[in-house]
């Protein structure tokens, strides 16, 4: 099947990838202050919290984006 050695690779890294993002995910943040970084929304109102953590996900887009643009490029 061609291709599939490249398919297979691909697999090992995005794993590889989600293994090291379940370990940084483990430590609860605080490796990076993940979850508590600046622009995190978080809104207490008696017994609800709603929390939204912007500046989060807008971090982890830039780094996933620039990991799989630099893997891309191989």
């Amino acid at each position: 099947m061609p291709g599939s050695g490249d398919f297979g690779r691909m697999l090992i890294i995005i794993g590889a990838v989600l293994v090291v993002l379940g370990l940084l995910f483990s430590l609860e943040g605080r490796l990076f202050g993940l979850g508590r970084l600046p622009g995190d929304i978080v809104i207490r109102r008696g017994n609800f919290t709603f929390y939204f953590p912007l500046m989060t996900s807008i971090l982890l887009s830039l780094g996933l984006t620039v990991l799989l643009w630099l893997l891309r490029r191989r």
